[in-house]
């Protein structure tokens, strides 16, 4: 006989959090959201934490190098989707360890035999100004000059110029020698009035740049998440059929952690993959694992290995599962049931696993809500897609701007590795839609709003940081009446316009 759960399973909008007790010192500034990424063992640090609990989801509509860069300045993190060639993603892995670096190895780099055409083309590449000028054109060459956009007049130089004709010579630069400290090359900059300043060996040989833009926007980011060297922290997605190559490569472009993006994670596939990464790697390589929506799912990745796991099936804006198979769980419930499981866990081990909540998320609340519930950070896909560094072009529908939204499982995407069951090497039906999503603009201003309600309502339930909140937290189910009597009624608005 089947088995049958007792309660019917919630989500998120069927939840309140009853108010706590304030004390002069809970005030917003005072919220930390600092987040673990990945397991630690009890007394210990884990190796990658956010400053926020929000990571972009896999997906080709939301995650390239751009949302990347754009979420670890905010202190989250985005996973690149893997739906794409192993080169293609590592490449994006690449540009943004490159993008912000205290010490950046150049990625411009041309000879003094080299044209102005040669320089033009580098930039549009690129996208960068400055190429360094080195003897044999590589990036670790003895430095013979730079040239940036200064340095030349396209409307009054011939494209065949070069480069030695026009460059700033390495005699009229300023340069710091190789062991120069972050903060002395920032010195430098400054007392110089330099863009750049380049690093060099004894031998005269470039090692790195240091840019006072980065220094910049450090300042105008306090939260941003880096590394041990300085550069921005990415994940990347993976799958469980081409792991051994896909794996290697995202590792060798730099990917801080990777994550196993399937609809459904209780499988030996995410098993066989998760002990291969370890037999290959040990612990060094970081993956997470799901999704699962209960305690066995939980039980099963925990002993696998893997790193964090997230929780949901079905309740994504654009998955339509539930609809096509007939499987999944209401995320509120599926949230609880595995925050016990992993509290157990740790009780049992000594050793703490991060959840994700992905999926369900509608309005800014839910997220507050998930936390207190007990997941350590959300995963977004519609949240994400709507900004403007997202991968997807914005667009006018029907009077309204607009921006491309689609499922891994929809027809457009055809990730069939994301379903996969071990069967044929194709996607049998769609498990996702193609939609429009509302522009929301760039998305440093929307995340700041996001970040202050779930700052405030931590406040109103007498809580400074997430496991303050998980331990103090009184959240109550409301009726659907109850849920109408939650918003403006029995009053004609003025404006409907308000932020999600």
């Amino acid at each position: 006989m089947a088995f049958y759960y007792d309660e019917p399973s919630h989500t998120f909008s069927e939840y309140l959090l009853v108010p706590g007790y304030s004390d002069e010192n809970c005030i917003p500034q005072n919220v930390s959201l600092k987040t673990p990424l990945v397991k630690f063992k009890k007394g210990e640090e884990p190796a990658i934490s956010m400053n926020i609990p929000m990571i972009s989801a896999i997906m080709q509509s939301v995650s390239n190098d751009t949302m990347a860069i754009a979420l670890a300045k905010e202190g989250g993190i985005s996973f690149i989707y893997g739906s794409q060639t192993v080169e293609n993603q590592a490449a994006m892995v690449k540009k943004v360890k490159s993008y912000k670096a205290g010490f950046v190895t150049s990625d411009c780099n041309l000879s003094p035999e080299d044209t102005l055409a040669d320089v033009l083309a580098i930039k549009e590449e690129t996208g960068h100004s400055t190429v360094a000028i080195t003897a044999d054109g590589t990036p670790s060459g003895k430095l013979m000059g730079i040239v940036s956009s200064r340095d030349y007049r396209v409307s009054r130089m011939e494209a065949t110029l070069k480069v030695k004709e026009f460059m700033t010579p390495i005699e009229k630069m300023v340069t710091a020698p190789e062991g120069t400290s972050l903060k002395e090359a920032n010195d430098i900059i400054f007392e110089h009035k330099l863009n750049s300043l380049p690093i060099v060996d004894k031998n005269g040989c470039l090692v790195a740049f240091v840019f006072r833009k980065d220094y910049s926007s450090h300042k105008e980011n306090p939260l941003e998440l880096l590394d041990s060297h300085k550069r921005y922290i990415v994940g990347a997605g993976i799958n469980t059929r081409d792991y051994e190559t896909r794996v290697p490569a995202l590792v060798e472009a730099g990917a801080d952690v990777l994550c196993i993006d399937s609809s459904e994670g209780f499988s030996c596939w995410q098993k066989n993959t998760i002990q291969w990464i370890r037999d290959k790697y040990g612990d060094k390589v970081k993956v997470g694992a799901g999704n699962i929506v209960d305690r066995e799912g939980f039980r099963f990745l925990a002993e696998a290995g893997a790193d964090f796991i997230k929780i949901g099936i079905g309740g994504g804006s654009i998955c339509i599962t539930r609809e096509t198979k007939g499987i999944g769980r209401g995320q509120a419930t599926a949230v609880i049931e595995v925050a016990k499981a992993r509290d157990e866990y740790f009780k049992e081990t000594g050793i703490y696993i991060p959840i994700c909540s992905d999926g369900g998320i509608v309005h800014d609340y839910h997220i507050t809500l998930a936390l207190a519930m007990g997941c350590d950070f959300c995963m977004l896909g519609r949240y994400f897609a709507r900004f403007d560094e997202s991968p997807t072009q914005k667009m006018l529908v029907n009077g309204n701007y607009m921006k491309e939204y689609w499922g891994e499982g929809s027809a457009r995407a055809r990730n069939w590795q994301r379903y996969d069951l071990g069967g044929a090497k194709k996607l049998s039906f769609v498990e996702g839609v193609d939609s429009y999503v509302p522009y929301a603009g760039p998305l440093h201003d929307t995340l700041q709003v996001t970040l202050s309600k779930i700052r405030h309502t931590m406040c109103n339930c007498g809580a400074l940081s997430i496991p303050e909140l998980q331990s103090k937290a009184k959240l109550t189910l409301v009726s659907s009446v109850s849920i109408v009597e939650g918003g403006a009624h029995d009053v004609v608005v003025k404006n409907s316009n308000t932020n999600n």
